[in-house]
């Protein structure tokens, strides 16, 4: 199949390829640049790091190439507000949004002009979105890493969302693995575009330590698990010894809040240090989000690579 551009907003991505906004630091600009600049829209996972470091990736990305670059900012942090101000004022072209639902944000795009993409797990939010003014929607289902709205399968989900959103891009998210599948979602489903996050990791360009890729790498589907989180939903990570003794009901809990980063926190266990822990490779102690298929990468590519495999295997059907 051809693969149509994706608009969204005034913004234009030749290529209908997103990055999944991966928190904290897997997606900077070291990443969403190199994914904007082959096409696709480059996503700076934006939450649970202080607004001027936002604003320095977010300019920084800008630097680097003219393509479409996004921030993902969880409504769940503390300073939501303030980061997606921050995000704008840094010159952002996309806000995209999830980890619970917010009001305001279509304000705020519609007072500066900036397109808002909500990431939603149910017809319900979808329809409500576009009703408050999404330019776009990413339908996220279970097979997503890290926080999920949903235990819906994404085929089961998307035709479902597909019904009552017109008029704006859905784009859809949550195990894809391949330029096929995108083809299917695509040509079969009506997807307007596909998210993905995992595969990304697994680039040269991603910032975070080998460790982490090596991780990824190693770990087959069964070693992907559900496990809590503070903010409140259950996220997908692999199997590591942390994720082991959270299951097992250690007490994990640090003595004090050094992040204070969520509006609710039932503070088992502090996810900001954790996700750190990832992004620096400690394997014991860290919380690595991976999508449910994880184990049909096996190789670390360049993002250039991963545009071409997906194309040439989406225009094959």
């Amino acid at each position: 199949m051809e693969l149509p551009p994706l608009k969204i907003g005034k913004f234009t991505a030749p290529i209908p390829l997103v990055l999944g906004g991966m928190s904290v630091r897997v997606s900077t600009s070291a990443l969403a640049a190199p994914v904007a600049e082959c096409g696709g829209i480059g996503t700076i996972g934006a939450s649970v790091i202080p607004v001027e470091e936002v604003k320095a990736e977010i300019r920084k990305a800008k630097s680097m190439t003219k393509g479409v670059i996004a921030a993902n900012i969880m409504f769940a942090v503390k300073n939501f507000h303030e980061t997606v101000i921050g995000a704008i004022d840094a010159g952002v072209d996309i806000i995209v949004t999830g980890a619970g639902f917010s009001r305001d944000i279509f304000k705020i795009g519609k007072e500066t002009n900036t397109p808002i993409v909500s990431i939603v797990s149910s017809p319900a939010f979808a329809k409500l979105a576009q009703k408050l003014g999404a330019a776009a929607i990413v339908v996220e289902a279970k097979e997503a890493g890290g926080h999920l709205g949903t235990d819906v399968a994404l085929r089961d989900l998307f035709p479902e969302i597909r019904k009552v959103v017109k008029g704006i891009p859905l784009i859809a998210a949550g195990g894809i693995t391949n330029g096929y599948e995108m083809a299917e979602l695509m040509g079969k489903y009506g997807a307007d575009a596909v998210q993905i996050a995992t595969r990304f990791v697994m680039t040269h360009e991603c910032p975070v330590d080998d460790r982490f890729k090596q991780a990824m790498l190693e770990a087959t589907n069964k070693d992907v698990v559900l496990t809590s989180s503070p903010v409140g939903m259950p996220g997908r990570a692999l199997n590591t010894p942390f994720v082991r003794a959270l299951a097992a009901g250690e007490d994990l809990k640090d003595k004090e809040c050094r992040y204070h980063c969520l509006k609710k926190c039932d503070h088992h266990y502090c996810i900001a240090d954790r996700l750190m822990k990832a992004y620096e490779g400690d394997y014991e102690n860290g919380l690595f989000f991976s999508g449910e298929n994880v184990g049909k990468f096996h190789s670390i590519i360049s993002v250039r690579e991963v545009f071409d495999q997906f194309i040439a295997e989406a225009k094959s059907v």
